[in-house]
């Protein structure tokens, strides 16, 4: 059953048990064939809760879920600011070209309906994505994780756009409409929670691992303490 290589004990059996070395060849296996040995298969990661865990799911559960009533809302609020920017455009650019006759009535009724589909689309979009990271929090899915990650990181780095715009009143280089200070502010007041979340995952990724859990077997480093004098 085993022959001595000079190193070691080496099974004179193939892996699937079928054949056998007779030191100069393989010959079939007669009678009972001996089952293949079983390979070893490294066991997958465990990654186990801290006390930063659970309240970090929470609180991206509780921030999507206010993410996607946010996003139901727009296109009943945001129907009227939409149809209101875009008459404002149609009239500057009647007073800057006064020989352009301004469009039909059907046609802003129609640009208007199409706006409000738009919302609706967008809107249900983002209840969708937010559904699925609310169910990935609450999983601890590890790339959901760090696609949260992206998503915070995105709204973090708008921060400061958005606050310069909101005291500085600066219209859109793209439009010929003045965005309402309202929804300037509101893109500031929601960024602001935003960024706090996304610092506390990068610490939490940096300190303990996705979803700020460690490897079973680990802990977390023990605080530095300081000498007696």
């Amino acid at each position: 059953m085993y022959y001595w290589d000079g190193q070691q004990w080496v099974s004179t059996l193939s892996p699937d048990g079928k054949w056998r070395w007779n030191g100069i060849s393989w010959v079939p296996m007669t009678g009972i064939v001996v089952p293949a040995y079983p390979y070893y298969h490294q066991p997958a990661t465990v990654r186990v809760p801290t006390s930063w865990t659970r309240p970090m799911q929470y609180a991206v559960t509780a921030w999507y879920g206010l993410a996607a009533l946010y996003a139901l809302s727009l296109p009943f609020w945001m129907s009227g600011v939409m149809a209101q920017m875009f008459n404002q455009s149609i009239q500057r650019q009647v007073e800057l070209n006064p020989n352009v006759s301004p469009p039909p009535p059907d046609f802003v009724n129609t640009m208007t309906s199409v706006m409000a589909g738009v919302l609706w689309i967008a809107a249900l979009i983002g209840v969708g994505i937010s559904v699925v990271i609310i169910v990935g929090a609450l999983k601890r899915w590890t790339w959901m994780f760090y696609v949260v990650m992206v998503l915070l990181g995105l709204g973090a780095i708008s921060l400061p756009f958005n606050l310069f715009s909101a005291v500085s009143g600066s219209t859109s280089s793209l439009t010929t409409f003045n965005m309402p200070s309202s929804i300037t502010w509101l893109s500031v007041a929601t960024a602001i929670p935003d960024a706090a979340l996304f610092v506390w995952l990068l610490i939490a990724a940096i300190r303990y691992g996705p979803w700020a859990t460690i490897k079973q077997g680990d802990h977390p480093a023990p605080a530095a303490q300081v000498p007696a004098i």
